[in-house]
């Protein structure tokens, strides 16, 4: 039998045609390349699917062990590696239907009675990105680890701490890190935000309005943990909704693309501080590179790709927004180009965070050279117009009496902490002795002991709310 005879008996409408599908549309239409990685959804889901038509008794029980047994060998041929792909068979569900159907006869061509591609592909998507999102959720919570873990090892380091990438006041390097917690902590909320509406059950949809055959629909959705908080069973409400929406593969891709986004922002400041002309961090060599030309180089290859991909996220979550845009109800071919971009940025985003747990845990914090630059900067200037508030001055005032002083400091090429009382009395005369407390890097970081502020004692309770939050 030729492959395109086989291609049309395996089809499930090959009775309408006339002619086999030709070769080229074959490989044009085919998915199975790409979307096999569902299977272990796909068997899931008709276990369950098999199971309630069984209590429903649409089909027999002993239809129901044969279903079972077949699918557990095609469970092992799958993870052994015997299991022959066809492309002819075009995708998972066809492949995985037609093995069955060898394996226990008749049996496997009832497994497909009150449900319809459609239905059957959007429930797989489903459960397989409920299971990465999960994988992501931990993932995230080692890279917050690492990053407290960094934090709390230099929660009393200086760094000068930027606006407009000028200095503007000095920071604990541990509050800095703290800040990307902040944001990967959002993710993970956004991830658990999207998997609740990920886990709702579109399989009893059918094609799209639903189907004869008296199933149980929230029995199915129990059996795959498609619950609520309450145990409650999550399904679709509406059939022509359930088998075209595809809003949970945007949501999830928006959420990844804005954790990537936020992995960029971080890369970009890695590879600012590795520069030879800061020098605030070093990176471990296992995450560098060098050049093939110049032996003295040390690229920092991993931030910088990193922050490459965070683009081909953002890329991908274009790309579904225009697949969707002109699509009328219900299902459409179309839909099949969701899986592709959905599969690379999960791929994408999960090696992404893995990578970046184990980098943060090799960085190495040059301490003087972060205090030297906060040094540099005049960092303590608000510090002096704060201090002179305190002595009865109005903000507005202070703001322009200690910009003349940095005026002063400047041409002298000194520090503000550096100018004699005497010069500083100049500016105005409340200015006594301890405004040198207020001027010094440490008197800056200390004062800042509000909720979230910059003071090592801040950044240890955070810390300590971190630790006790993740685990």
């Amino acid at each position: 039998m030729s492959s395109n005879q086989l291609g049309k008996k395996s089809q499930a409408w090959s009775a309408l045609f006339s002619e086999p599908m030709s070769e080229l549309v074959q490989r044009y239409t085919a998915s199975v390349g790409f979307d096999r990685r569902l299977w272990q959804a796909d068997i899931e889901g008709s276990l369950a699917h098999a199971e309630m038509l069984a209590a429903q008794r649409i089909i027999s029980a002993a239809d129901h062990a044969a279903i079972a047994r077949g699918m557990a060998q095609i469970r092992q041929e799958i993870e052994a590696g015997a299991f022959a792909w066809k492309l002819e068979l075009e995708d998972v569900h066809l492949n995985i239907e037609a093995r069955l159907t060898e394996l226990v006869g008749d049996a496997g061509k009832r497994l497909h009675t009150g449900r319809s591609r459609n239905d059957q592909v959007a429930t797989d998507v489903r459960l397989w990105l409920r299971g990465e999102i999960d994988r992501i959720a931990l993932l995230l919570t080692a890279l917050q680890k690492a990053l407290v873990d960094l934090a709390d090892r230099h929660a009393d380091v200086i760094m000068p701490g930027f606006t407009h990438l000028q200095v503007a006041q000095p920071v604990s390097f541990g509050h800095h890190m703290l800040a990307y917690v902040e944001m990967f902590s959002r993710d993970a909320e956004r991830m658990a935000d999207v998997r609740r509406r990920t886990n709702r059950l579109p399989l009893g949809a059918a094609a799209l309005a639903g189907t004869s055959y008296p199933l149980d629909r929230e029995r199915v959705a129990k059996t795959l943990g498609m619950v609520d908080d309450e145990g409650e069973a999550c399904v679709c409400q509406n059939s022509l909704d359930a088998v075209s929406d595809r809003d949970f593969a945007i949501e999830f891709t928006a959420a990844a693309s804005l954790c990537m986004v936020h992995v960029s922002r971080l890369s970009e400041e890695l590879v600012l501080w590795t520069n030879q002309s800061v020098g605030f961090i070093d990176l471990a060599d296992r995450f560098c590179t060098g050049s093939s030309i110049m032996p003295q180089k040390k690229n920092p290859d991993v931030p910088e790709l990193a922050r490459g991909k965070s683009g081909r996220v953002v890329g991908h979550l274009m790309g579904l927004f225009t697949l969707m845009k002109g699509q009328p109800l219900a299902y459409n071919k179309d839909n099949q180009e969701d899986k592709e971009p959905l599969f690379d940025t999960v791929d994408t985003l999960a090696d992404t965070l893995r990578i970046f747990a184990e980098l943060v845990g090799g960085i190495t914090v040059r301490a003087a050279a972060m205090e030297a630059a906060a040094q540099r900067g005049y960092a303590t200037a608000t510090d002096l117009a704060d201090y002179l508030v305190r002595k009865g001055v109005p903000f507005r005032d202070a703001h322009e009496t200690v910009a003349k002083a940095v005026k002063a400091a400047i041409a002298q090429r000194a520090d503000l902490s550096e100018l004699p009382l005497d010069v500083l009395r100049g500016f105005d005369p409340r200015i006594d002795e301890d405004v040198y407390d207020a001027l010094s890097l440490r008197g800056s970081l200390d004062a800042r002991a509000t909720i979230g502020g910059t003071a090592p004692t801040q950044v240890r309770a955070q810390i300590a709310r971190h630790r006790q939050r993740l685990g």
